[in-house]
């Protein structure tokens, strides 16, 4: 049975920039829900006193993490006009390809990629049940 990823990745806002970071965001988040329908959440968080953001990406499996990752260039390069990366978690077992990309990215970024592999309870309920 495929197990789910969960990832969490974590930013600070670019000083000045806390408006049109929120505006990109809504943006990216409308177009991944209508082009990655395998991707089960996609949410963002913010402490705009602290000026950090936090998305929080739910797949089904390492498939669907792939199929999110596709693009994922581009967006990142969009949005790191506005935020600056702080940090990433992978929890469950994504593609090697994602675990090579997103190890890439934390060197290049110069931050922590902390990859907990094991699931050991729980699960992902899409509805009110």
């Amino acid at each position: 049975m495929p197990e789910p990823i969960v990832f969490i990745s974590h930013f600070r806002i670019k000083e000045g920039q806390l408006d049109r970071f929120k505006q990109l965001a809504e943006q990216v988040i409308e177009a991944i829900r209508s082009a990655k329908p395998r991707t089960l959440a996609h949410v963002a968080y913010a402490d705009e006193a602290a000026m950090t953001a936090t998305f929080i990406h739910v797949f089904g499996d390492a498939q669907a993490m792939d199929m999110h990752n596709e693009g994922a260039d581009q967006r990142s390069s969009d949005a790191y006009e506005f935020i600056i990366p702080a940090g990433w978690e992978i929890y469950g077992r994504p593609s090697a390809a994602a675990v090579e990309m997103m190890t890439e990215e934390a060197r290049v970024a110069g931050v922590a990629l902390r990859l907990e592999p094991s699931v050991l309870a729980g699960f992902v309920r899409l509805a009110p049940g």
